[in-house]
């Protein structure tokens, strides 16, 4: 029998709790610091004393490593992401983005379940910076396929001057049949362009590329604080207490 009784006005909280709460509230910074710390410690703690434990350590991190990547391949990044996210102001790209270098903004993540948190909150949080990369990588794809680029300038020709026939005649009223003819015929030239001008490539390495960079980003940066400090402020905060 244990001589002490549980108290219930104490403040120790459950691992489990605690967790869940640092999720609802938003401290999940708090809960990825929380989660590095005792790995970091424990793996700088046990040293391997045998050539022997040494090869069982490896083999461990190893399987450590797959099954955190196997975590992250199989996850959809996008399955918190709302409206609400990429109508939000863009993050600074060089404060909140990319962080101070080293690994003070990024480290690998200790646990697959911290992979995956990392990886849902900060497609999150950086929606509008992954877009704007997207954009930029398909620019680049088209630059270096010229014919894709001419194939995507004709499909642009085409769809407009669709719609410029549909505005100055009026065809979705008086005449719709021929305004759904038009639009047929613009589907299917639209198809033919992309065949011919091979644009197909340029979206699948656009795409390919732009999502492997979003998820290393968000693998390994770390979770910040929503609201970082304003530099600027800090300085004029402080000339003005030396004033």
């Amino acid at each position: 029998m244990s001589s002490f009784k549980p108290n219930p006005l104490s403040l120790s909280v459950p691992d489990p709790a605690l967790d869940r709460w640092l999720r609802d509230s938003g401290y999940l910074n708090l809960l990825d610091s929380s989660a590095s710390t005792p790995t970091t410690a424990s793996s700088s703690a046990a040293a391997p004393a045998n050539p022997a434990s040494a090869s069982a350590a490896a083999a461990a991190d190893v399987l450590a490593i797959a099954r955190t990547l196997a975590s992250v391949l199989a996850l959809n990044p996008f399955a918190r992401l709302s409206a609400a996210d990429l109508a939000a102001p863009t993050p600074p790209w060089s404060l909140a983005f990319l962080g101070p270098p080293g690994a003070a903004s990024y480290s690998w993540p200790p646990t697959p379940t911290q992979a995956r948190l990392r990886v849902q909150e900060n497609v999150r949080r950086y929606a509008r910076n992954y877009a704007a990369l997207a954009i930029v990588v398909f620019a680049c794809c088209l630059y270096r396929m010229p014919m894709a680029l001419l194939g995507m300038l004709a499909i642009l020709v085409v769809w407009e001057g669709v719609r410029y026939c549909r505005e100055r005649w009026g065809l979705a009223s008086r005449e719709p049949r021929v305004g759904q003819f038009l639009l047929h015929c613009a589907q299917i030239a639209t198809a033919v362009l992309v065949y011919v001008c091979n644009l197909q490539f340029a979206l699948v390495y656009a795409i390919g590329l732009s999502y492997a960079v979003m998820m290393l980003h968000a693998c390994f940066r770390k979770l910040t604080p929503p609201n970082l400090p304003d530099p600027g402020k800090r300085n004029r905060r402080a000339q003005l207490e030396r004033s």
